[in-house]
């Protein structure tokens, strides 16, 4: 059975960290078993969805490098979701109910006065048809209840190993709203039988959740819509760095505002791909080279503790490996292209991309000359060759120090914050041809060059 997985965003927002996380891991586990990828918007709330939020879902996730083999919206799927219900109104599965939320919050405070789960008591299975139609002559519209079976809902999860549901302890889940909007269990279910999908992957807060969905799969199935039930894994939350719950701001956090804060895709990937497994936390070669290596054997039961310092760890590993042939186009983008020779003496004093403008302006300028020793700039300013070539620096700073008597840092460092304003930066003796004779000289003067 070839292996098929989906991701159902609801365009009602930005993706983050956390939803990128089930995102990536649903496409790793099917490319690393040669399956397929569904990307499944689930815009059934009309009135919250938004043509804008569902771009910027596909953007983020083509940038990303999670490209889908099917794409499918739910908006466009309403009679397949109307003809489910009615199926399973005909086997008596669902149920209208037109209890108010006050009268279920008011049940519910007695059962736990009365030491009783707060569960929904079932009171619409009481009505007759006369009390339906008092409630119909009000004006008051039902809401639709699946009937759980109330047994143990057993399963093998690819992460956690066996795992059971009591759907005794659970309300019937609504699934149908009183305005007739449904809800995300009916859709999700009928949607996994009639694409394929054999894999549900999902973070393990929905594990409760999973009782349900299985029964309503086993439902639909007795009605003659599908034949199987997916495989579920249900894989440990992110949580901070300190193993407490992920802050507001790093959950809420954007693929957007992380695009814009610089960080590269593969860094991402590759972040939110192996933390919480056996993986070393390193960059992968390729998105590819994620998915081949993903198994389900490698990810742990604890929490997966997101860290931004390991994040730009990742982000500056990434951007010193990489290669002028990939840089060429963002570095002519941002007017900093200056060669080969410059991309690879600079890339590995970079965290961010954006950092190689400072970098581009300390060769071309303006630098400002940091000069704290005036007669020290002096006498470098008198040895300096003609030719400042590849091996010029070697040439200069020997004879700076014969001229001065400096070594080691005190020979150094004042000739880095002379020529590039900086306490540190790029090897000299790659930079200084770069830079070039004129602007040297300028520098060594004091000058801004």
């Amino acid at each position: 059975m070839s292996v098929k997985v989906r991701f159902a965003p609801s365009p009602t927002g930005k993706l983050h960290v956390g939803n990128v996380r089930t995102a990536l891991v649903n496409w790793m586990f099917a490319k690393g078993q040669g399956g397929s990828f569904v990307l499944r918007i689930d815009d059934t709330d009309l009135a919250r969805s938004t043509p804008e939020f569902e771009q910027g879902i596909e953007d983020d996730l083509t940038w990303l490098g999670l490209v889908w083999d099917e794409r499918y919206n739910q908006s466009k799927r309403f009679d397949r979701y109307h003809d489910a219900a009615e199926r399973l109104k005909a086997a008596g599965r669902l149920y209208p109910a037109w209890d108010t939320p006050e009268e279920l919050d008011r049940r519910r405070k007695v059962q736990l006065s009365r030491g009783l789960p707060p569960i929904y008591d079932r009171a619409a299975l009481a009505l007759s048809d006369e009390d339906k139609a008092a409630l119909e002559a009000e004006g008051r519209k039902p809401h639709w209840r699946f009937k759980l079976d109330g047994r143990r809902v057993a399963w093998e999860d690819l992460s956690r190993g066996h795992a059971e549901v009591d759907t005794t302890s659970m309300s019937d889940p609504v699934l149908i709203r009183e305005d007739g909007l449904y809800l995300y269990t009916l859709p999700s279910v009928v949607d996994d039988i009639d694409m394929g999908i054999t894999h549900v992957i999902r973070g393990e807060d929905h594990t409760t959740n999973t009782g349900a969905q299985i029964e309503i799969f086993e439902a639909l199935i007795a009605a003659g819509l599908g034949t199987t039930v997916p495989t579920f894994a249900h894989m440990p939350l992110l949580v901070g760095a300190d193993g407490a719950a992920l802050s507001k701001r790093l959950g809420s956090l954007s693929v957007a505002e992380m695009r814009e804060q610089g960080y590269e895709p593969i860094a991402i990937t590759s972040h939110l791909g192996r933390i919480g497994t056996s993986d070393p936390l390193e960059v992968a070669d390729s998105i590819e080279a994620l998915g081949q290596g993903f198994s389900f054997d490698k990810m742990g039961r604890s929490p997966a503790r997101y860290d931004t310092e390991d994040l730009d760890r990742l982000n500056a590993q990434a951007l010193h490996a990489m290669p002028y042939t990939a840089a060429k186009g963002r570095l002519e983008a941002l007017d900093c292209d200056l060669g080969e020779t410059f991309w690879d003496a600079v890339r590995a004093n970079l965290t961010k991309f954006g950092d190689v403008v400072d970098l581009a302006r300390m060769v071309r300028g303006p630098v400002t000359p940091v000069i704290e020793d005036p007669a020290f700039a002096a006498a470098a300013l008198a040895v300096l060759p003609e030719t400042i070539d590849a091996g010029a620096w070697s040439v200069w700073t020997s004879a700076v120090k014969d001229s001065t008597g400096a070594k080691g840092k005190a020979l150094f460092m004042p000739l880095r914050h002379i020529l590039t304003g900086q306490p540190h930066g790029p090897d000299m003796a790659t930079i200084v041809p770069l830079i070039g004779r004129e602007r040297i000289e300028k520098r060594l003067k004091g000058e801004v060059a």
